[in-house]
């Protein structure tokens, strides 16, 4: 067990199948469309644990899957960005002045080269700190708002992950995690995870004592 505080902070990479939606269903949709015949510049905002970044990298992995040139930016890196035919853009509300101007003329461009732009922000384009040609080009696609999973939408969620790999989680379970772990679902995917490994080693079904004494013996003293 004293390996579960290392293992919870080992999120799993995100992909478009381990996102739960809950009422954020058509910003999955459209950012499938995008990569096909949809509208090619999406913009999602939200507050924080909303799922922004899940779904920018999973858009991003899925359009290299896919066999586009692509790439995913946070912060001031713009390292290899030119002539992408999709670009996934994190907390564009924090863009400084030359990284407003660099996604202004990469914008142009992929509109230009029918490329894709799935960008997200806190707020929407109208209310962003930004240049005033920068927020029309981000406002110029479809814009979604992202809405933070309830407690029930993450207790289904962890669920259904466990149902995919196959375990029977129980609600005192999943209610205890919510509880005890960090409420972001990267953090609650990742310790149950950490659970179904520490059963199988320690040959124990996932039960609330399993996790009482996984998260006890995980948590600094």
């Amino acid at each position: 067990m004293r390996q579960l505080a290392l293992e919870l902070t080992q999120t799993p990479e995100p992909t478009t199948a381990n996102f739960f939606p809950g009422h954020n269903g058509a910003a999955l949709a459209a950012l499938a469309e995008a990569l096909g015949e949809g509208e090619r510049f999406v913009y999602l905002w939200g507050a924080p644990g909303s799922g922004k970044t899940h779904l920018l990298r999973a858009f991003s992995a899925r359009a290299a899957e896919s066999g586009l040139s692509t790439a995913y930016v946070h912060g001031s890196r713009w390292d290899a960005t030119e002539g992408l035919a999709a670009l996934a853009v994190d907390d564009v509300q924090a863009l400084e002045a030359s990284g407003q101007l660099r996604l202004f003329d990469l914008c142009n461009g992929l509109r230009a080269s029918n490329g894709v732009l799935a960008a997200a922000a806190d707020r929407p384009p109208a209310d962003l700190p930004l240049r005033e040609d920068l927020r029309s080009r981000l406002a110029s696609g479809l814009v979604l708002h992202l809405q933070v999973l309830s407690d029930e939408e993450k207790e289904q969620a962890l669920k259904a992950h466990a149902a995919r790999r196959g375990i029977a989680l129980g609600e005192d379970v999943a209610g205890y995690l919510l509880k005890r772990v960090a409420r972001d679902m990267g953090t609650l995917i990742a310790a149950l995870d950490a659970l179904d490994r520490l059963s199988l080693e320690l040959k124990r079904p996932i039960t609330l004592a399993l996790a009482r004494e996984a998260i006890h013996e995980s948590t600094p003293r």
